[in-house]
């Protein structure tokens, strides 16, 4: 019996569908059980790192499995990113990163990924102030510190958590606006920064306010002003930069959610979906308030596009500060 041309191709359209049955239930029946991989490429006690547990420890219930931080720091980083990248996308592997994420290519020029097209921007998390702060009674506000600074601006280094980072970002944005010369000194991770501003061995720092919000209570660091363009809840009688006298100095610090390029859209959006649930619980949002963090979502296509414009401001600041990886 002979087929003809079209019963030909119907057969054939019979077979594709037929192997793509799999994949298509695979997606459907995703995570199925199996362990989620969550990278954070910045040390444990990170800003990034506090909010990805947070987000981590409700996730694995919302998806019926488990979530896993892994923290691979370094580069500023990029090493974890890299490796994200190159991870099947089956949505098994995922980043938790900061806003320094878009300003890595413009100081890695030989990045093994495209930050755009390499990765699909799956939510933010959270914004999160940056605080400046600085060894208890070296400053006495941000106007003596720019005084200082300028007084002798040989004299003078600021920490960040790496090149490119969001709290290195932060600093100069700030450094910018006030006109400052000063000392870069990048460490391996937020930290490694604070413990060197305790010290007093380096004079201020733009530290996540997840992170030094407990040395702040303490008396080990000392508060002069929050980063953000509003002050923070959690420490009401600090002043924004702005209000300590250095207009356009604001900076949006945020932690967002990644997930390989190609990964299939039905597992991108649930990931949307439950996220954006989590970080509307009332408990969730209180324990955020408590770390002077805000709920920061939006949906999967609207993130893509804040990304695309936070890089080209990203690129601006870099340039204007002639941000170079030492």
């Amino acid at each position: 019996m002979t087929t003809s041309f079209f019963g030909r191709r119907q057969l054939l359209a019979a077979a594709i569908a037929l192997c793509a049955f799999p994949a298509v239930q695979a997606q459907g029946d995703w995570p199925r059980g199996q362990t989620i991989r969550m990278v954070v490429p910045f040390t444990a006690g990170s800003g990034t790192d506090i909010v990805a547990r947070l987000v981590a420890e409700r996730l694995g219930p919302a998806l019926g499995t488990s979530v896993i931080i892994d923290n691979k720091p370094g580069a500023g980083g990029t090493l974890g990113a890299a490796q994200v990248a190159k991870a099947a996308p089956d949505g098994y592997t995922l980043l938790v990163h900061s806003a320094g994420h878009l300003v890595n290519p413009s100081i890695y020029p030989g990045l093994s990924y495209d930050t755009l097209k390499d990765f699909a921007g799956v939510t933010p998390l959270a914004s999160l102030p940056n605080v400046l702060v600085a060894p208890p009674g070296r400053f006495a506000d941000v106007k003596d510190l720019v005084a200082q600074a300028k007084a002798k601006p040989a004299g003078f280094n600021y920490a960040s958590a790496g090149n490119g980072s969001a709290t290195h970002m932060n600093a100069e944005v700030f450094r910018l606006a006030a006109g400052l010369q000063a000392q870069h000194v990048p460490f391996r991770g937020t930290p490694e920064a604070m413990t060197e501003v305790m010290g007093g061995r380096v004079d201020w720092f733009f530290a996540p306010m997840v992170s030094a919000l407990p040395l702040i209570k303490d008396g080990r660091l000392k508060a002069l002003a929050v980063g953000t363009g509003k002050r923070s809840s959690v420490m009401p009688q600090v002043p924004t930069t702005v209000e300590a006298g250095v207009p356009g100095s604001e900076y949006l610090f945020w932690v967002g959610l990644f997930a390989p390029a190609k990964t299939p859209r039905p597992v991108v959006d649930r990931l949307q979906a439950e996220v954006a649930k989590i970080m509307a619980a009332p408990d969730l949002k209180e324990r955020l308030d408590k770390l002077g963090a805000e709920p920061f979502t939006m949906p999967s296509a609207d993130f893509d596009r804040f990304l695309a414009d936070q890089t080209a401001k990203a690129q601006q600041v870099v340039k204007a500060a002639g941000i170079k990886v030492d």
